[in-house]
């Protein structure tokens, strides 16, 4: 390919010229907003995520959020804390990570996330940067809060989340000033919600899902099941909204109406109480839960990622000796059957020596001897 041409070498390939940018004049015209991974808490708590928002206009930190990791509710989260203090930004900069920017972008030309979906419709622009030099000022801000910040809350003893983003607040003061700088203009930029912006309806994952005919319908390894009614009945065969909120509550949405539904969970799993409760039915339950310990309970691959709400990361692969449970087999049934059964045989405990119990065989407690019947002829 390199000798046809169709390929050159990075070596041979025309240097890139990127000349710096002239800062924006007003405050809010245009945030710079990324996230940084570091061990904040240092050996004190495992590492987490910094989201930082910082104005493009005089470099101040508009607005900190720890988090587990950058995820699109995470991202939300951090959104509507800004925009409750500040207003609405008039731009969002960003870089082309997937809670930006549509990782087939290029194979289906639409570039737009559920982040993008919900800024638009606040009406705030979002452009993502083709380097990170393109917006070195959030990330020069990373290298100095790695510094300043980690030793802050080393000195103050702080070492979760809830207590970190409680006093980001006063240290974005600090920061402030003795870093930000004076805009060109003092006109701000920032905008208030109008009356039919709902924070809580806008910021949604949404998913477009068809209501089969026996009215469920599927979202992330769930089940829904709609009501028997007149109205669900004209929705066969449609396709409807599903709303996931960053609290993990789900909507379900057909024609500006809420549908109420049953859920269905088919990654439930067997509680070792009830295993304990129902002791006529333990065996058989017990056969289960060891069933579901080898099954693979990873959400979809397309669900959002739920860490803001404590869960952990989806693991790209499954786990070793684990299947999904439509591969599971007779076969499967049978050897747990055996080994819980081997199991029961190992750790059943002898009998004492010299004592004979009523499963050895002998007459058990209520096992009476009979006797004849007799007449009594005097």
């Amino acid at each position: 390919m390199t000798d046809a041409g169709l390929c050159v070498p990075r070596r041979q390939r025309p240097l890139t010229v990127c000349q710096p940018r002239a800062r924006r004049a007003c405050l809010g015209e245009l945030i710079q907003i990324d996230g940084s991974d570091h061990r904040w808490f240092e050996e004190r708590a495992p590492a987490c995520t910094l989201l930082v928002c910082l104005d493009d206009a005089t470099s101040r930190l508009m607005h900190l959020h720890f988090t587990a990791t950058e995820s699109t509710f995470s991202y939300f989260e951090a959104t509507r804390a800004y925009i409750e203090r500040h207003g609405k930004p008039g731009a969002l900069y960003s870089d082309k990570a997937s809670v930006f920017r549509s990782a087939a972008a290029s194979k289906t030309g639409n570039s737009m996330t559920h982040f993008g979906r919900a800024m638009y419709e606040l009406n705030i622009d979002t452009f993502c940067a083709n380097s990170s030099p393109a917006k070195g000022r959030v990330e020069r801000a990373h290298l100095t809060l790695q510094d300043r910040l980690v030793k802050e809350l080393r000195l103050r003893g702080i070492n979760t989340v809830a207590d970190a983003n409680a006093y980001a607040l006063t240290f974005m003061a600090i920061y402030n000033a003795r870093f930000a700088k004076p805009p060109k203009s003092d006109f701000d930029a920032h905008r208030p919600l109008r009356a039919d912006e709902n924070l809580d309806l806008l910021m949604t994952w949404r998913e477009t899902r068809r209501v089969t005919k026996s009215l469920t319908v599927q979202y992330d390894r769930v089940m829904y099941l709609l009501d028997d009614t007149p109205e669900n009945r004209k929705l066969i065969h449609r396709y409807i909204d599903v709303w996931e909120y960053p609290d993990s509550r789900i909507e379900i949405r057909a024609d500006g109406r809420v549908l109420p539904y049953r859920q269905y969970d088919r990654l439930a799993d067997v509680d070792q109480g009830v295993v304990v409760e129902h002791k006529r039915l333990s065996h058989v339950l017990q056969v289960a839960q060891a069933i579901q310990a080898q099954r693979d309970n990873r959400r979809a691959s397309g669900s959002p990622s739920r860490t803001n709400q404590g869960e952990p990361v989806r693991a790209k692969d499954r786990l070793p000796g684990t299947k999904k449970q439509r591969e599971f087999t007779q076969a499967d049934v049978e050897h747990v059957i055996v080994d819980l059964a081997q199991r029961r045989q190992v750790q059943q405990p002898p009998g004492k020596p010299g004592r004979r119990s009523a499963k050895a065989g002998g007459p058990g407690i209520n096992a009476l001897p009979v006797q004849a019947s007799t007449f009594d002829t005097a």
